[in-house]
């Protein structure tokens, strides 16, 4: 991993208060958006956004020249910034040309991305932020840890013992009131001096060439009225049709950032108006559009889709990575999933490759998202393209050999005797993986996988016929998970086949960036099981049944397969198609959901609570059930203490709830919880929902 981006991690997960402020908001965040959106058809607005914007991407350069066209009547002079020093150069011009010396700012992410302030700083300029959030971070000389509240990782001590060094007065670590008096104070000062005013804009309405601006402190207003100079700072991603365009955006952008109906301010800018404070009694209204990359990025079939950001900042919101480390060390300037994408077509950092590997694909960016981007799938895009692969995506090419890939497994199972305890775990991992990774333990491969114990149960008249699909963690690991799957069927009338010339389900490869490794495995799995046999294709793995319902379709150019069709995930078959009856005795468990089950199997994860319920569960709500457990396959090798610090999470979330057992629908994430509960020597048990059938 590059040391600089090591470090940056190192530091995020070092910040405890930042942590501790993360995760109350992260806690909160996600119920309070639920009831902002409650009266509201949020599918259909979402889609509605997506348009929207889709729309207007394709028409970015006609919608720039309307725009031109119709503020320019109105008084304005509009600028093209082909890049980030072009629309450096022009701010720097209309300074100088106006004898500028003070400059205030309200925030604008756009200025972040160009580095406007050091520019402008580097030639003289006084440039002082506006935004209480983001002039406490202009003080401490760091760029913010969130679109939307950039100073959220401060704690009212450190921005106390900030303003007393820096204004050389007293200020109690408590006093909030003292604090925003003194901001108040200086701010204002500034405002009033100032003969410049930079805003960013939400919204760029062509049809009026106006401006939109969203705020909830009212210092942008004051920013555009008080200056005798406003300049516009806006990408042209941000180019709309219509006033009605911005006003649909608007009914899920200020939800979905910070669960508010509406901001406290929503202006309107249309033109040059009267200005006392100027020479000749008009205000200039300069606005710049930075392309920066923009227009490739309209026309690229892929990626594209990502210009429909509206700079919510929900991917981070609900990003348990995010979470963990913070937004200095999850992005660039953008940070969170968005910050991922941006960073890799907008800035040349040295650790881009890891920063774009470090996503778990855990789908809850691609869930909340109010444009509808599909922001794991971008990810895994990014990590596909050549120049981002790297050596461990190269050994993902054995799974297209079905035969030597298990041959490897099998050998494995001799080999690992010599490290193996008696409690079936792997007593310590190869030199090269021990340190940092040692937070669990590894469970060893079984002595027989399932595929050499299956037996084929003849039932008599079976209502139904089903071939199951087992996964590589299950087929290898836990075979006892499938054993029961079939004991369970078997005593429903349901007769079990398992064709045997089934192999991975190919995520692993997927996720790399291998997508090709990824389509060969698809066709050799669709072509593994006769689906004309069987009534249904079964899996109890969440990741596998999600990736081949919902990937293999796009690795095969999107067709209607059949096996597709077909397959249905555990849970779901047995609440659908079975009749359970309660267990004598009742049991209470936390339920953890697994990402590709509660997301990638659109809320999958209901029908296993309905199952537990069925058989007379007590489940306990401990406020992180749809919460990563960190695994996230290959995830939780390459980033272990990001991985550690998440699942430990999830833990005492659940111990706080005085739980013992762990009830879950993945191989995956019983390895990486029954894993850490084992290294901690937590009297906690983890299991399939499979076993909670038994009897």
């Amino acid at each position: 991993m590059n040391k600089i981006y090591k470090s940056k991690i190192q530091k995020g997960l070092q910040n405890n208060f930042q942590r501790q402020v993360l995760d109350k908001f992260v806690s909160s965040y996600k119920p309070a958006r639920d009831k902002a959106f409650q009266d509201i058809n949020l599918a259909e607005l979402r889609q509605q956004i997506a348009a929207i914007k889709d729309l207007a991407i394709e028409n970015l350069e006609s919608l720039f020249a309307e725009f031109k066209k119709s503020a320019e009547q109105k008084g304005a002079k509009v600028y093209f910034a082909k890049d980030a020093q072009d629309a450096q150069n022009i701010i720097l011009n209309i300074a100088k040309e106006n004898k500028v010396k003070l400059i205030v700012k309200s925030k604008s992410m756009t200025s972040e991305e160009i580095d406007l302030n050091h520019f402008l700083g580097s030639y003289g300029f006084d440039v002082v932020e506006t935004d209480l959030g983001e002039w406490i971070i202009q003080l401490r000389q760091e760029g913010p840890s969130h679109m939307v509240m950039p100073a959220i990782h401060l704690s009212r001590a450190q921005v106390a013992d900030l303003f007393s060094k820096e204004f050389n007065v007293p200020i109690k670590p408590d006093s909030i009131d003292e604090m925003v008096k003194l901001a108040r104070v200086k701010l204002r000062q500034k405002l009033i001096t100032a003969q410049m005013g930079i805003t960013g804009a939400n919204f760029a309405l062509a049809e009026t060439g106006s401006i939109g601006i969203i705020e909830n402190e009212g210092n942008a207003r004051a920013v555009t009225t008080l200056p005798p100079i406003h300049v516009v700072l806006v990408g042209l991603d941000k180019l709309l049709f219509s006033l009605e365009d911005a006003l649909t955006i608007l009914k899920g952008l200020t939800k979905n950032a910070t669960a508010q109906v509406i901001s406290s301010y929503v202006s309107w800018i249309s033109g040059s108006v009267e200005c006392l404070s100027a020479a000749n009694k008009q205000k200039q209204l300069h606005i710049i559009f930075l392309d920066n990359g923009r227009l490739n990025l309209s026309k690229d079939s892929i990626f594209k889709e990502v210009l429909r950001c509206v700079r919510c900042g929900g991917c981070a919101n609900v990003c348990p990575i995010y979470k963990t480390i913070g937004g200095h060390a999850y992005g660039h300037v953008y940070i969170g999933a968005i910050g991922l994408i941006l960073t890799y077509f907008y800035h040349e950092v040295p650790y881009l490759k890891d920063l774009i590997q470090n996503c778990l694909n855990c789908y809850a960016c691609k869930d909340i998202c109010i444009a509808n981007i599909d922001l794991p799938k971008l990810i895994l895009k990014l990590r596909s393209k050549k120049e981002n692969k790297n050596i461990t995506s190269k050994f993902v090419n054995i799974l297209k050999n079905r035969k030597l890939f298990h041959f490897l497994l099998k050998t494995a199972i001799y080999l690992q005797k010599p490290v193996k305890e008696d409690s079936d775990y792997i007593r310590h991992l190869p030199l090269a993986l021990i340190n940092p990774n040692e937070f669990r333990k590894i469970p060893a491969l079984a002595e027989k996988p399932f595929r050499d114990v299956f037996i084929k149960r003849r039932v008599k008249s079976p209502k139904l016929k089903i071939a199951l699909f087992a996964g590589c963690l299950q087929d290898f690991v836990y075979p006892k998970h499938l054993q029961n799957a079939v004991d369970f069927l078997s005593r429903h009338d349901i007769e079990v086949d398992f064709p045997l010339e089934q192999g991975c389900c190919g995520l692993p490869a997927y996720i790399m960036g291998e997508e090709d490794v990824a389509r060969e495995v698809a066709v050799h799995n669709i072509n593994a099981f006769d689906w004309n046999k069987y009534d249904y294709i079964i899996t109890l793995c969440a990741s596998c049944a999600s990736h081949m319902k919902n990937n293999y379709p796009l690795l095969l150019n999107n067709k209607k397969l059949n096996f597709c069709q077909k397959l249905i995930y555990f849970s779901t078959f047995i609440h659908a198609h079975i009749l359970l009856s309660a267990s004598e005795h009742s049991q209470s468990l936390a339920y953890h959901a697994p990402c590709h089950l509660c997301r990638g199997l659109d809320k999958g994860h209901l029908d296993a609570l309905a199952v537990l319920e069925k058989k007379g569960a007590k489940i306990v709500n401990y406020g992180a059930e749809e919460v990563c457990c960190g695994f996230g396959g290959s995830y939780s090798f390459k980033f272990p203490e990001i991985s550690k610090e998440i699942v430990s999470d999830k833990i005492d979330k659940i111990l706080a709830k005085k739980q013992k057992l762990i009830v879950t629908d993945c191989p995956g994430c019983i390895l990486q919880l029954k894993g850490f509960a084992e290294k901690k020597g937590l009297t906690l048990e983890v299991k399939h929902v499979v076993e909670m059938l038994e009897g």
